[in-house]
Order: C-alpha cells, then structure tokens, then sequence
C-alpha cells in the first residue's frame, strides 16, 4: 500500500467520478484506475461500485475513507513538524474564527504578528462557533479563537484572553433610542432579531433575558451577522450582540446602548485539542497571542490607574 495510492482513493471517493479526480491530480485516468484497483486487491475487498467513468463509494469504502483521511492528516501533521523542528519561524498555521471576530479583533492581531513573525504563512478558517469546535475535536485544525472560550469540554483546552461587553443594537426611531443605557429586563415587551435556536448567540442573549425574568419574543431569525444587522436597520426588532460583532454598523439607522444590569460579557479565547501537541510555528502563535492580550489589559489597566 502507497501513499500515493491513498490520495488517488480520496480523491475518487469524495467526488465518486473517476475522469474529475485524474483532471485535479493531473495523472492519466488510467494510472488512478489501476491504482485503485491494486489497492483493492491488496485490501481484498471491493471499495466503489463502478457505472462507467462514474463510481459509488460502497459502505465499506466509506469505513476506508474515514481512516485514511485520518492517516493521512497524520502524516501531513508528522511532515509539517519535522520542517518546523528545523526553523519553527517558517512554518505555515492555519487558524479557525468565527465572523463575530472578522472586523476588529483578528485583523489587529494578525496585522501585529505579522510584523513580529513575517515568514509565518497564516492560513484563515471561517466557521460558525460549533462548527469550529467540532473541527478542532476532529483534529482538522489545531488552533481556533472564538468567543465564548470552551473551558469545560474533555477534549477542549481553552485559554481566555479577554472580556467583551455585550450591548443593545436597535432601529434609531425606536423608542428607547434616546436612552443613555438600559435595564434588559425593560425590553421584556419587545420584539427580538437573534440567530436560530441553538446557536451560541441565540443561547447568550436568551439566558440572559430568563436571568432576569422573560423569554425574548422572537420577531425574526437569520444566521448570517449582517443579516441581523440589517434586520434590525429595517425596524423589525432590537438585538444584543457583543461590540465587536457589531462593527462598522450604519449609524443612520440603528442605535448602539449599553446595558447597565446585568453587566452582559462574553469571554474570547483561544482553543486547541487536548490530544495534539501544537506544531512549532503554531505554539509561536498561541503564545504571541496570549502575551498580545495580557500586554494590551495591562496597558488599559495602567491608563485608567
């Protein structure tokens, strides 16, 4: 069994057409069908179900699949430390994030470590807060920041590096726009625009209305930031996300107000597994980030002293 034949299986597998996958890996179709068929016999099992240049990955295939994905993954991890065993500050990372975290915090982190480590290659993830967490769990990426930080997940290491307040964003015509800062349990007649049921921001925001003694009433549900964003714009209810989510918010139609009780805060953090020790380049990383947010709390804690 070859490592080339392997990356042919996979490729065949999750496009289940033959002729696609000899295009992508630029090899004769030939050379992929005889491989894949070499490797079956080595197998003595049969892995697709063939219907001319079309394939069906059959249920044993499927097993296969699964563990030669993970192979694989574990010899591209194996390969990439030994490179970066030689010159950790010439590696490549790739980090998982959340859109919540798009406009400001990233951007300033990132832009910061660059100039620290400029031959580092940073490769960006884009997942919802769940999605993250289930791929570091699978061991597809290695480090994620999101917010709030996974502390209490067996397979979770969580590292916290700052707070951030959550605020009130709703429609400048509303009539609790003037306000300079409310009590959330005033908003108990009001029209809510969250994400769907069961999403971390959806969870935040209704925990925090039964702390004080109501469930939101739900006006309108969007799974996109911006689409919440706009909603609210449009008039059709009010919404509590943390500050950086809201961003470069359009002014002219909406309103920003703190609130005063309770003080509503969510944690951002970085994550990693607990069963893979991080790559050079990676530990790099997570150390520069977690100085970079323990320097800039000092900095703020020293100018408001």
């Amino acid at each position: 069994m070859e490592l080339r034949q392997l990356k042919y299986f996979i490729e065949v597998a999750e496009r289940e057409h033959m002729s696609e996958a000899a295009e992508y890996l630029n090899v004769a179709q030939s050379a992929i069908s005889r491989q894949i068929t070499n490797l079956e016999k080595e197998l003595g099992v049969q892995l697709f179900e063939r219907k001319g240049r079309n394939v069906k990955l059959l249920p044993i295939g499927k097993v296969f699949l699964n563990h030669v994905k993970e192979a694989i993954s574990t010899i591209e991890y194996a390969k990439l430390q030994m490179d970066e065993y030689i010159n950790p500050e010439r590696g490549t990372i790739k980090i998982g994030f959340p859109t919540s975290l798009a406009n400001s915090v990233l951007p300033q982190l990132l832009s910061e470590f660059k100039q620290a480590y400029p031959n580092i290659k940073i490769q960006l993830q884009q997942g919802t807060y769940h999605e993250l967490i289930d791929i570091i769990k699978e061991r597809e990426l290695n480090i994620a920041i999101l917010g709030p930080v996974v502390l209490d997940d067996p397979l979770i290491s969580g590292e916290p590096l700052f707070y951030e307040k959550m605020v009130l964003l709703l429609p400048q015509h509303h009539r609790l726009a003037k306000r300079k800062s409310l009590y959330l349990n005033e908003l108990k007649e009001e029209d809510f625009v969250l994400f769907p049921k069961g999403s971390i921001f959806e969870k935040l925001v209704s925990d925090a209305c039964y702390s004080v003694g109501f469930e939101p009433k739900v006006a309108a549900e969007a799974e996109d930031l911006d689409a919440i964003k706009g909603m609210v714009a449009a008039g059709m209810g009010l919404t509590i996300l943390p500050e950086s989510a809201i961003g470069n918010t359009d002014s002219k139609f909406t309103t920003i107000i703190p609130i005063s009780f309770p003080d509503l805060k969510r944690s951002i953090g970085l994550i990693r597994s607990k069963h893979r020790k991080l790559a050079p380049s990676e530990y790099v990383f997570y150390q520069f980030t977690v100085d970079y947010f323990k320097n800039r709390l000092s900095d703020l804690d020293n100018h408001l002293a």
